[in-house]
């Protein structure tokens, strides 16, 4: 009897309201602990980063934006020609190893100008810098592998239960993070975010062996496969040069960095006068970031495979464009830290609920080479030239206030709607046309 119920209840769950297939339990399980290490790792550490730009000052935010989008322009040809000489299964690790010990190296430093009392606006700014390139690379490896292990069906299904596993290491992440800053110091934060990512090289171990098992008919098209990518190391720019989809993906991604970065430089000016402290500012980022992850994983665990589902890749990606339309529209009438917190809270919160596992299904329709160079580039270089393109816009419109400001930024939301609209029209095309040619 027991037993009959505890396997009603698990088909309930895991197969009803999850959408599991019993054989996609124990990847699903890993990948969900991997997306839960990788963010909790970042989000330990980005609330640090948010008052390494108060300290540095809000007028240089613009100029730390270009320092990350000029590294972003090296960092990207360099993963290339890493995803082109080496197998996947063996320069996936290799990425999460590389920026676990570059914590490791800032924690040395941080310490030692802390404990002798020193200045470290210059370092903070160099963290600023490196902390930008470190969450967009490690989020962007993930999701182009989970592209790459999942067929589109299991994508449309699985990814924002996937998805909600970042959600809650985010979520645990900042919670961490608010209650230990004050006590241990912001520098001692560092070793439990590389601590988080040696245990992510661990769920890519086991995913590897799930899709060998898994796949082991067609083990050379996998990324279980001993062959590297091959291609151009450049391949993920002539890509998106050559392709109307890419391009409309590009497009999205600049802008929802425009208006994330115009509400990123309203905190920070707002946040400097409100609050003076540094571990204050820290705690205080550390409650949003707390906010908009207990939110995302409601998105993510029970609405957005049904908003897809029936609703299409579109509407779902729609939803935080016309969303920024109506925030950036009350910011206008009312430019105040809390509507700026509030708008930040729900534009993140349906950003990683709705937005980010929807743009990573919309990866499923083209080639392994594009899943990983592609979208990288665009993750990355891409995403970060909006931050650049924000940052110095609203630098320049300084002059119109905050209010000014956010009516500008309406139209540049309407035209994210439209565009979303088109690629979720564009992904169904392609989805038919592999259909009909027998891929699945």
């Amino acid at each position: 009897m027991v037993a009959a119920a505890i396997d009603k209840l698990r088909v309930f769950v895991f197969d009803r309201i999850l959408g599991l297939e019993r054989h996609e339990y124990v990847a699903v399980a890993w990948s969900f602990a991997y997306f839960f290490c990788v963010l909790s790792s970042y989000y330990i550490l980005r609330p640090v980063r948010e008052a390494m730009a108060v300290g540095s000052g809000p007028d240089t935010i613009p100029y730390l934006f270009i320092g990350t989008f000029v590294t972003m322009l090296v960092a990207a040809p360099v993963f290339g020609w890493v995803a082109s000489r080496f197998p996947r299964r063996v320069f996936l690790p290799w990425v999460y190893l590389f920026f676990a010990s570059n914590i490791a190296i800032f924690w040395v430093v941080f310490s030692q100008a802390v404990n002798a009392d020193q200045e470290y606006v210059w370092l903070g700014r160099a963290f600023f810098v490196w902390l930008s390139v470190f969450n967009l690379f490690v989020v962007s490896v993930f999701w182009s592998f989970m592209a790459d292990i999942y067929t589109r069906e299991q994508g449309r299904r699985l990814f924002g239960v996937i998805t909600a596993g970042g959600s809650i290491g985010a979520l645990l992440g900042g919670a961490a993070t608010s209650a230990l800053v004050v006590p241990i110091g912001f520098q001692n934060l560092l070793p439990i975010s590389a601590a988080l990512l040696l245990l992510a090289v661990v769920c890519i171990t086991q995913l590897k062996k799930w899709v060998v098992l898994e796949h082991e008919s067609e083990i050379d098209k996998t990324a279980a496969s001993e062959e590297p990518l091959g291609g151009n190391p450049l391949a993920g720019i002539t890509h998106l040069l050559s392709s109307k989809y890419f391009a409309g993906i590009a497009v999205s991604s600049v802008i929802a960095s425009l208006l994330g970065t115009a509400l990123y430089m309203f905190a920070a000016e707002l946040v400097e006068t409100a609050i003076p402290d540094a571990n204050q500012q820290t705690q205080f980022f550390s409650n949003m970031n707390v906010a908009t992850n207990a939110l995302s994983i409601v998105g993510q665990m029970f609405l957005v495979k049904r908003v897809v589902s029936r609703f299409g890749i579109g509407v779902s990606l729609s939803l935080l464009p016309i969303v920024s339309v109506l925030g950036f529209a009350m910011l206008a009438v009312d430019p105040v830290l809390g509507v700026v917190a509030v708008l930040t809270v729900a534009r993140r919160a349906l950003g990683f609920g709705f937005s980010k596992p929807t743009t990573d299904m919309l990866y499923s329709v083209v080639t392994p080479e594009e899943k990983y160079k592609t979208k990288n580039f665009i993750d990355t270089a891409v995403y970060r030239g909006g931050d650049v393109i924000g940052t110095w816009l609203v630098k320049l419109m300084s002059a119109l206030g905050i209010a000014g400001i956010s009516w500008v930024m309406l139209p540049f939301a309407a035209i994210w709607a439209i565009v979303t609209l088109w690629l979720g029209r564009d992904y169904r095309r392609r989805a038919s046309e592999l259909r009909r040619s027998g891929v699945m």
